[in-house]
C-alpha cells in the first residue's frame, strides 16, 4: 500500500503507520506517538498524490526560504565612483566642461574676425556627437591644427581665471543650499494641508 497522506480536519494521518500527525500553534509537525518528525520547512512530502508541479513549488520555496535566511542590506556607496582616495571623474568632467567653454569663446572670437573660418568650424562642431573631450581636440587637431592649439590654450586661460575667482566656501554653501531648497519644496508637496470649510458652514 502506498504511504498517502490525507488531510482530515487539521490533522495529517499516515495511512501506512496510523499515526496522527497534528500542526501546534508554531506551525510545527508533532507526532503524537513519541515518533520523530523533521520540521515543516524540510518534510518532504513523497506522495502519488503530488505532481511533479507540486514538488517543484515545494522544493523552490525551500529554496525562496534559505535565500531569504541569508540575504542581508548592502550599501552601495560606489554608484557614481569610488571615491576614497581621488575624484577622476569629476576631474575629467571639469576638463571637459573648460575645452566646451573654450569652444565656444573661440567660435565666438571667429564670428567677429573670420567669418569663413567661423561657418567652418561651427559646422564641425554641429556635426560633432562625442562631446568635448580629449577625442574632439584629437580629431580636430587632424583637420584643423591652428583651431585646436587656439582651443587648448583658451581653455587653460579661463581656468587660470577661474580658479582665481572661484571660492570653495561660497560653493559649499550653494550646494547646501540648493539641497536644502529641494528637500523643502518635496516637503510642501508631501504635506495635506486641512480643507477650508468656513464656506460651506456658513451655508448651512
Amino acid at each position: 500500500m502506498v504511504g498517502a497522506v490525507s488531510v482530515v480536519g487539521s490533522s495529517l494521518l499516515d495511512s501506512k503507520s496510523c499515526q496522527c500527525l497534528c500542526f501546534d500553534s508554531c506551525g510545527d509537525l508533532n507526532l503524537q506517538r513519541r515518533s520523530i518528525v523533521p520540521r515543516l520547512g524540510s518534510l518532504d512530502l513523497s506522495s502519488s498524490f503530488l505532481d511533479y508541479s507540486s514538488k517543484k513549488a515545494l522544493l523552490s520555496f525551500k529554496n525562496l526560504k534559505k535565500q531569504r535566511k541569508n540575504t542581508s542590506l548592502v550599501v552601495v556607496d560606489e554608484l557614481a565612483g569610488h571615491y576614497e582616495d581621488n575624484f577622476d571623474d569629476v576631474k575629467r568632467q571639469l576638463v571637459d566642461y573648460f575645452t566646451y567653454k573654450a569652444v565656444r569663446t573661440v567660435l565666438n572670437q571667429l564670428y567677429e574676425l573670420n567669418p569663413p573660418q567661423y561657418r567652418w568650424f561651427y559646422n564641425y562642431i554641429a556635426s560633432n556627437e562625442h562631446g568635448y573631450g580629449k577625442r574632439f581636440l584629437r580629431n580636430l587637431h587632424k583637420d584643423k591644427h591652428e583651431l585646436a592649439e587656439r582651443v587648448m590654450v583658451t581653455r587653460l586661460h579661463l581656468y587660470g581665471k577661474w580658479i582665481k575667482r572661484c571660492d570653495h566656501t561660497e560653493m559649499y554653501e550653494r550646494i547646501s543650499d540648493q539641497n536644502l531648497e529641494l528637500m523643502r519644496e518635496r516637503l510642501m508637496e508631501t504635506v495635506v494641508w486641512p480643507s477650508d470649510d468656513t464656506d460651506s458652514e456658513l451655508d448651512y
